[in-house]
């Protein structure tokens, strides 16, 4: 689907949306623009990514929409810019481009000024989706070391199903999280090499702005960084808290083992058939078995508690 956004009478926003070749085709045909289709976009070296030619860049940045119940897909935008006329291409449905829409409309702009909209709202969607996990992970955080695990322990079954969803949760944040890094560190690159490349034509302010926004992605990259360090820390936690539960359950069946062999023991002797056995003419001698059973089993347990071993 192309829409175009004038401005003074003539184009210069044209948004693709999900564009098939014709539409491509067409579109380099109406604006004499050479617009790269998808696999040309989604080619990961940065030499494809940042292109400079003839007085018209050729971006891509892969972006990952994050929709609640639906799988995340990692997407190219694409962006084909020059002096008079700003080209996007994108191929799955992005919240943030209802606003930019919006603010494009308020007031004339200029290409370049369009392009440093959508930048922004790259950026600000960035750091809104880094701030929800940041959430997320003091959520998780409180979940393991606080009152929930220590409630859970006295429930095996209880502590390994709440371990178990802890690690999917942790692990879909990391994965959420590697897209966002995806898509940082080709805006860290992009926004100086459209500010390099086009300081003949660009206004002051919209170098300025440019600038600004590359600050702002190389502090959210090393929160970035940050962030990454505190969700490997939760999985190692995690996974240190399911080596102790399994830790524990052997050393249950450890000292089970151990405790029921003296008994066995005392049982396996008096069960042998010799003749010559005083304690079966006993007139206690049933009582004395059972009584040596119990003994046997209890010092174990007491030498265990004494020790601290349990």
């Amino acid at each position: 689907m192309l829409t175009a956004y004038p401005s003074e009478g003539k184009p210069v926003w044209v948004d693709l949306w999900n564009p098939t070749r014709d539409e491509i085709g067409k579109a380099c045909a109406d604006y004499g623009l050479n617009i790269p289709p998808r696999e040309q976009l989604e080619e990961i070296e940065f030499s494809s990514r940042l292109q400079y030619e003839d007085g018209a860049f050729a971006i891509s940045v892969p972006v990952t929409p994050h929709n609640k119940g639906e799988e995340d897909v990692t997407s190219p935008l694409g962006f084909v810019l020059t002096p008079d006329i700003l080209i996007t291409v994108r191929f799955a449905r992005l919240h943030t481009f209802e606003s930019i829409v919006e603010r494009v409309k308020r007031r004339q702009r200029s290409a370049p000024d369009i392009f440093l909209v959508i930048i922004e709202a790259l950026v600000d969607y960035g750091a809104d989706r880094l701030e929800e996990l940041r959430n997320e992970a003091q959520s998780v955080s409180s979940r393991i070391f606080h009152k929930e695990m220590e409630r859970s322990q006295r429930n095996i079954k209880r502590t390994n199903r709440m371990l178990r969803a802890t690690l999917v949760e942790i692990g879909d944040m990391g994965e959420r999280l590697s897209h966002i890094r995806e898509t940082l560190l080709v805006l860290q690159r992009a926004a100086p090499f459209v500010t390099e490349h086009g300081d003949g034509w660009m206004d002051p302010p919209v170098k300025a702005r440019l600038k600004m926004a590359a600050s702002d992605v190389q502090s959210l990259n090393d929160y970035e960084i940050h962030l990454t360090d505190k969700i490997q820390f939760l999985l190692d936690a995690a996974l240190g808290f399911i080596n102790t539960e399994q830790n524990d359950l052997f050393k249950v069946l450890t000292i089970a083992s151990v405790v029921g062999i003296p008994p066995t023991f005392v049982a396996s002797m008096y069960g042998m058939n010799f003749h010559n056995m005083p304690e079966l003419s006993w007139a206690y001698g049933y009582e004395w078995g059972l009584g040596l059973i119990v003994l046997s089993t209890v010092i174990p347990i007491v030498w265990f508690k004494v020790r601290g071993w349990w």
